[in-house]
């Protein structure tokens, strides 16, 4: 199923008169501020957010999964949804592939398809955190880890596999994320285990081409509960500074432990140069993988105040990091819930973008806590919807994305498609 831009077009013309009013009087709100609105939309309309191909059905729990409709059941199918998904919001760019779930049988063919919808391929995940089908040597006691050289092969082997299949489709980055750590206390020697997780990854950064980077991703806990081996920020940093200048720390928004400031996080990793980007989602508990913004939008907008700030400070634009979703839609229509998703990321970095910078670091130097805070809130609280909708209105997408997704009943167009009873590949 495929979007045709004068459908868009025809959906928009009954909403640009609302929209135009809207977006005239915040950009003279901010002009009296000396902000240039138009400045803001076109850096709006450079940022692009991957579209995990595994999220692109139904999600579910250790409990069990509510399959959904219309799911898409091969890699050319996810392909197409992230087309509908970039055709409505065009900031959805491209897509991020985990192997051996979405391995391309026909590379060629892939990046023809993907480039007919103007995507291209995000970086690729392996796996190792679950036993896969014909699979020799068992993860269920560790892989990068384990304490027997076999699996540590095996498992080097599949993240070297994994390059490959990026290779073919135009991929600059490998991104890894290990479930590797202990459930009870006895079970691991911590040092052995960061040893041979070290030696692993030094074997897969030695395979990585001289374009290419490999993103290190942390978790605190889950599945294992007592200790993980690359268990925070601290851990995956420190993995990337032994490996080389093409290792650096992919930050999972829910990936710490409770009340962790985030935000410090990523101004430390942005300090030294060492922030790969990030796996969007949002949580009120643990590793919800919750929609974007959903929960916690002030906090989703500190850390863009400070990706705001270190980029400037880098001298970088977006695209200099990796930016993805990663969530798990258990409840809501996927393609829905992604669409909202780009939308609360689009708008926390255009308010992080509004704020007067230069007053509040006068306001820090002055030790003036309470203007400080009213800077910030004042950014938080502006409506900035206007700016993201003019952003994708010049890019070509939709003023209202999901609006327009129903009117135009996709999912059942889908559904007819595919039936009713499906089942998306890898979950």
């Amino acid at each position: 199923m495929k979007i045709e831009q004068y459908r868009i077009d025809q959906h928009n013309e009954g909403l640009l008169g609302k929209h135009n009013n809207q977006f005239i009087f915040l950009k003279e709100q901010l002009g009296e501020q000396g902000i240039d609105a138009n400045a803001i939309v076109k850096t709006l309309q450079a940022f692009q957010v991957a579209i995990p191909s595994w999220a692109l059905g139904t999600g579910g729990t250790r409990f069990g999964r509510f399959s959904g409709a219309g799911e898409p059941g091969s890699l050319e199918e996810k392909i197409e949804d992230v087309g509908l998904l970039n055709a409505l919001n065009r900031s959805s760019g491209s897509i991020s592939l985990h192997i051996p779930w979405d391995i391309p049988k026909d590379a060629d063919a892939m990046i023809q398809l993907a480039s007919s919808l103007d995507l291209k391929f995000d970086a690729v995940n392996s796996n190792t955190f679950q036993d896969q089908k014909n699979q020799e040597l068992s993860y269920k006691y560790g892989s990068l880890s384990h304490v027997d050289p076999k699996v540590r092969k095996q498992a080097v082997d599949h993240n070297i596999e994994v390059i490959k299949y990026g290779k073919e489709l135009g991929s600059k980055a490998l991104s890894i994320w290990l479930s590797d750590g202990s459930c009870f206390p006895g079970q691991s020697n911590f040092v052995k285990s960061f040893q041979n997780t070290l030696e692993s990854l030094q074997e897969i950064y030695a395979a990585l081409p001289e374009d290419w980077k490999v993103f290190v991703e942390y978790k605190a806990y889950e599945p294992n509960f007592y200790s993980t081996v690359i268990q925070d920020w601290g851990s995956s940093l420190l993995f990337c500074q032994k490996l080389g200048p093409k290792a650096d720390v992919l930050v999972d928004l829910g990936h710490h432990l409770p009340n962790a400031n985030i935000e410090q996080i990523v101004a430390t990793l942005m300090m030294e140069g060492r922030l790969a980007g990030f796996h969007f989602n949002d949580s009120k508990y643990g590793d919800d993988d919750l929609t974007v913004g959903s929960i916690r939008p002030y906090m989703l907008f500190l850390i863009f105040v400070e990706l705001v700030e270190g980029m400037k400070r880098a001298g970088k634009g977006s695209d200099g990091f990796a930016w993805m979703i990663d969530a798990s839609h258990n409840v809501k229509d996927p393609l829905e819930d992604l669409l909202q998703s780009v939308e609360a990321i689009l708008l926390s970095y255009a308010q992080a973008l509004i704020l007067d910078s230069k007053k509040l670091e006068i306001a820090r130097g002055e030790n003036d806590v309470v203007l400080a805070q009213q800077l910030l809130q004042n950014a938080f609280r502006t409506d900035v919807r206007p700016l993201v909708r003019e952003a994708m209105l010049h890019s070509g997408g939709s003023l209202d994305p999901i609006g327009l997704f129903r009117d135009l009943k996709v999912r059942n167009g889908l559904i007819a498609e595919r039936g009713l009873v499906t089942v998306a590949t890898g979950l």
